[in-house]
Parts: C-alpha cells; structure tokens; sequence
C-alpha cells in the first residue's frame, strides 16, 4: 500500500480523535461520500498497522451483502496499552492529540503572514452563530506576535474587547499586560487570543457577561486551533476556569489544576487564574499563586530569572 494512502489514513484518524475530543460523538457521511469510498484504486487489506489485533474466536457471523462486517472486540488485559484508535476516555483523562499539522514543516516569513491573514479574514467573516453575530460589534480575533513561544488564552471577549475589537482591553486586559510585563516581555512579544472570537450575547442586559455554551465554544475553536497550528507556540497558558474548561474539558476546578502542567494539541499548557479573578481578590497570596505558575513558565521557556522576580508577592521581599 502506497505511504500516501497511509498519510491520509493517519490524518483522517487524527481527525476523528480531535472531533471525539471536543465532543462530536456522531459524523454524518453523504451517499455520494460513500460511493466514492467504494471505489478506492487500491486493494485495503484485512488488517492495517493502525488496527487492533482480531480474536480468533468466536468466528465472525455471516452478514447480509448491504452491511459491513465488524470484528467483535477481544478482551484486552487491564495491563495492555490503548491503542492508536482507543476514543473510549473522555477529554478529561488524556491529553489531547497533537495534531496533524505536527509532521508538517512550520510556515514562515510572507508565507504564514499571508496564511494568518487570511485565517483573520474568515474569521471576521463568520455568521454561525447568529445570535453572536447579530450582537456583536467586532470580531476579536487575537492579537500579539505570530511568531509567539508564549500564547495566552482566554475564554471569551467582554464589553471593552467587543468595543475595540482586540483582546483582554479592559480592566484584567491592564493586569494580565503588568504580568507579561513582570515577566520580562510585552504583548508585542506574545500572543493573546480567546476561545470565543464573539462576545456571548446577553439579551435583555445592559451589562455584563455569561459563560460561552458548549455549542458555541465548539463552533468557534476550530479558528483557535488555526491559530496555534500557524503560530506554534512553545507554551501556552490557559486564563481561567472556562477556558480550562473549553480546551481540556476538565471541569474539576482551577484551584485545583492552576500550577500543573497539562498538554493540549502537543503543545504544554499551563492553566491559571483568570486575571478578574485578581481582581475581585487581590490578596498578595492570590497572586503569588498566579506569579508561581507564570515562573513555571519561564523556566520552560529557559527565560532568565531574577531574585527579584522569583520574590515577588512574597512577604519581606
């Protein structure tokens, strides 16, 4: 079998796993799709490398002529690893796959500018969710360096963000610029995206803010994810718990995940507090929490680290 064939087989596996990960649990396929399936050039053998290994016993029923025949599935010892196409766990037991761009060589130069562009524009252009775009003022599709190690992301834009159509502008915008600052970089140095690219409408509310809907955050991350894969960041570091929540499907709480390392699409992450959570509590205890996670990710970065930096938000410092 051609290594095209595999190629396309490990991308479309790929595929599949991602869209298990954000909760996809059925995938429509046309008629015309399956035809063209029937007419594939090549002979596909009974077994590929990516398939679990077949019992012998008991033998396989007779199916009638319209149905495709289903290997039944061999008791696997509970010592034995899942295999390549093991979708059992949910998002919140396993790190998500890297994804298939991860074996293809980085964009670079005019090329990926041209890409990201292009990328903005689609995604300045997007009407799925009507009410997101039927309420929106802007699209705040990110901001920063594509260049970036560092990405930092958020879960949705609020009022100032929808106003000026960029990122994290408001209040917690101003902290989280002190904490890059704090850091040794400036925002031009990183980049700094949301999940959502739409601020969630609130009918009736001359104010404030509500937490994306899975449905929405689903629609909307597949514009996320372009990103990352342009961008490449070495770390990125995840703004609180719906943002937690939205790319790693945990929902065990950010008290209890903030300061530990995760992955998500190949890539470390390290989820912390929110900075409007420090703002509503600004107990130097609190951000110290918040300034050992980000010393963290210094020290992954290999970024140089002062005594004073390390003794920030520390009592007699």
């Amino acid at each position: 079998m051609s290594d095209s064939y595999h190629h396309l087989l490990e991308a479309a596996i790929g595929y599949l796993e991602e869209l298990k990960a954000r909760g996809v649990r059925f995938v429509p396929v046309s008629p015309e799709a399956l035809a063209a399936l029937k007419q594939v050039p090549c002979p596909i053998p009974a077994r590929t490398p990516f398939e679990p290994p077949r019992p012998t016993a008991p033998p396989a029923r007779k199916m009638s002529p319209e149905r495709t025949p289903i290997a039944p599935k061999a008791a696997a010892p509970k010592t034995a690893p899942p295999t390549s196409l093991s979708l059992g766990l949910p998002l919140a037991d396993k790190p998500q796959a890297a994804p298939a761009t991860a074996n293809q060589p980085a964009l670079t130069g005019p090329a990926k500018t041209a890409a990201f562009a292009e990328l903005r524009q689609r995604a300045l252009a997007c009407v799925k969710c009507q009410n997101l775009a039927a309420a929106r003022q802007n699209v705040v599709f990110g901001v920063g360096n594509i260049d970036a190690q560092l990405l930092f992301i958020g879960e949705a834009p609020g009022a100032d963000e929808d106003a000026q159509g960029e990122p994290f502008v408001g209040r917690a915008g101003e902290l989280l610029t002190k904490i890059i600052q704090a850091m040794g970089l400036t925002r031009d140095l990183v980049y700094i995206a949301n999940i959502l690219k739409c601020r969630p409408d609130t009918p009736g509310q001359t104010s404030g803010n509500r937490k994306p809907t899975p449905a929405e955050r689903q629609t909307c991350i597949p514009f996320l994810h372009e990103q990352i894969d342009l961008i490449r960041p070495k770390v990125i570091v995840a703004l609180g718990a719906t943002a937690v929540e939205g790319l790693l499907g945990k929902t065990v709480g950010i008290t209890r995940l903030r300061g530990n390392w995760q992955t998500y699409r190949g890539i470390p992450l390290m989820p912390t507090y929110h900075p409007a959570y420090l703002l509503r509590n600004a107990a130097p205890s609190e951000k110290r929490r918040v300034w050992e996670d980000m010393l963290q990710v210094m020290e992954k970065l290999d970024m140089p680290i002062s005594e004073k930096q390390r003794n920030f938000f520390l009592k007699g410092a």
